[in-house]
């Protein structure tokens, strides 16, 4: 009878010793920096890492910024990207050291983007940069194509929560083959990754020297390459036409898949 009498009381007390949960907040937005780069310009004549986070993140009297001002300077806001004018196949977000000065020697780069269904990632280069690709929402298509001699092309699928990479100077894209949105996070072995969109450079080399690496120099004349040339997107694309078909997203039928900008 002791014993369970005491039950009631053990219980009482056991769930008294039960920590609240901690109330959070939400985080705020973080503004892109405006003079990024020309912060990080500064940072590049600072002599030791130690020399580069003092002049980042103190004030003229050496103190340890505080609140938002730390903050805008330690936080990338990955929120803060829109497509660019006139895309439909989703936006991307680079934090490089043009626009994240913290990264100034560091040796790393990284990214965010939001492919809408059928959305294509053009065939693009990094000059400076092994990437890392890792799906954190949908499905993704990837191919990259390495240099002469190894240039077949490498293809893979990635499910959520998968990756793959892209070497140095491969051509590579990302495509979401399906009719739901698609995100993706990417990372970089140095802090100035660049990018070069295959199909928009070639096409800015004379119209002479276009028609001869294509094979054809009596048919693609130098007006008829201008014309191309207006309809070549920007970073993410619309996608090929049997998946827009299939996902209800019909391309304009007067225009290729291609001319949809991303």
């Amino acid at each position: 009878m002791l014993f369970l009498s005491l039950v009631p009381v053990l219980v009482l007390a056991s769930s008294t010793l039960v920590p609240a949960a901690p109330t959070v907040t939400t985080p705020g937005p973080v503004p892109l920096i405006s003079n990024a780069a020309a912060i990080a310009g500064g940072l590049m004549t600072e002599p030791s890492s130690v020399d580069r986070f003092e002049k980042l993140l103190t004030d003229g009297n050496g103190q340890l910024l505080t609140g938002e001002a730390l903050r805008q300077l330690t936080v990338f806001d990955f929120n803060n990207q829109k497509p660019a004018d006139g895309a439909k196949g989703g936006s991307i977000l680079l934090a490089t050291v043009d626009s994240f000065p913290i990264l100034q020697n560091l040796g790393i780069a990284g990214a965010v983007s939001f492919i809408e269904p059928c959305g294509l990632n053009i065939p693009h280069i990094h000059p400076r940069a092994d990437e890392v690709l890792i799906t954190v929402e949908g499905i993704l298509d990837t191919g990259f194509v390495m240099e002469n001699g190894f240039n077949t092309e490498i293809e893979t699928q990635l499910g959520k929560y998968q990756g793959t990479v892209f070497p140095m100077g491969s051509i590579h894209y990302q495509q979401n083959p399906t009719c739901d949105p698609a995100v993706f996070v990417a990372a970089f072995n140095t802090e100035d990754p660049g990018r070069s969109d295959i199909a928009t450079s070639f096409w800015m080399l004379p119209s002479d020297v276009i028609n001869a690496a294509l094979g054809f120099p009596t048919t693609i004349g130098g007006q008829n390459i201008d014309a191309w040339r207006s309809h070549l997107p920007v970073n993410l694309a619309a996608g090929v036409d049997s998946c827009l078909q299939a996902c209800g997203l019909v391309a304009n039928s007067t225009s290729t898949s291609s001319s949809y900008a991303g």
